[in-house]
């Protein structure tokens, strides 16, 4: 008898684990696509960059529909290397996003009309470790094709893959005056290269 009790206790136990990675799939399968948002070619994109990532700011989003968090950035850039369009991010290991961005090879980075600023400023001010970012900010998530997260508001969103990552190296810097006022607790950047694998934009 104690022993069809414990085969119970362990058929029951299974069912649950069935029942909950269901419940999980399905929770994920809610998030809607990236929706009319129109894809471009990264070389058509018109957008300067550094007035786009220095004035306008961007999301950056990694982890997939099930777990993800977004960091709002205002350093970065975007180019040509290794026969790729790329972008360039930096990210400091504290930051709750680092996490995300080690587990994953995608990432987006997501761009928004001025009036989304109020929205970029709470992602950037408080952590996805204590807060729900996403009802704290108001905004939509979504995601595309490849299992990366967006925003529904964003009128720009660059879908990315990692290519080459590592830690800034203190003993490179030229302007040794950076490190003084930008790393006094020696917290440096991680870099992150990445290929602009996709783009959409809302015409």
């Amino acid at each position: 008898m104690r022993g069809f009790t414990i085969f119970r206790i362990i058929i029951i136990g299974m069912l649950a684990v069935v029942f909950m990675a269901c419940y999980d799939q399905k929770k994920e399968d809610k998030m809607e696509g990236i929706g009319k948002m129109q894809s471009v070619k990264p070389k058509e994109i018109t957008d300067n960059y550094i007035k786009l990532i220095g004035d306008k700011w961007m999301l950056v989003t990694a982890g997939d529909s099930s777990s993800f968090n977004m960091m709002t950035a205002s350093w970065g850039c975007a180019g040509f290397l290794w026969n790729k369009p790329v972008v360039f991010i930096f990210i400091r290991p504290q930051r709750h996003t680092f996490g995300f961005l080690e587990k994953n090879e995608g990432f987006t980075l997501s761009f928004f009309e001025e009036k989304y600023r109020p929205a970029l400023s709470v992602c950037g001010s408080v952590s996805g470790r204590d807060t729900d970012k996403v009802k704290a900010s108001g905004l939509t998530p979504c995601k595309t094709e490849g299992g990366n997260v967006t925003f529904k508001e964003a009128r720009l969103v660059l879908e990315c893959k990692k290519l080459y990552a590592d830690f800034l190296n203190p003993e490179a810097f030229i302007d040794q005056k950076i490190l003084e006022s930008v790393y006094p607790d020696k917290d440096y950047h991680k870099v992150y290269v990445a290929e602009i694998v996709n783009a959409w934009e809302k015409k």
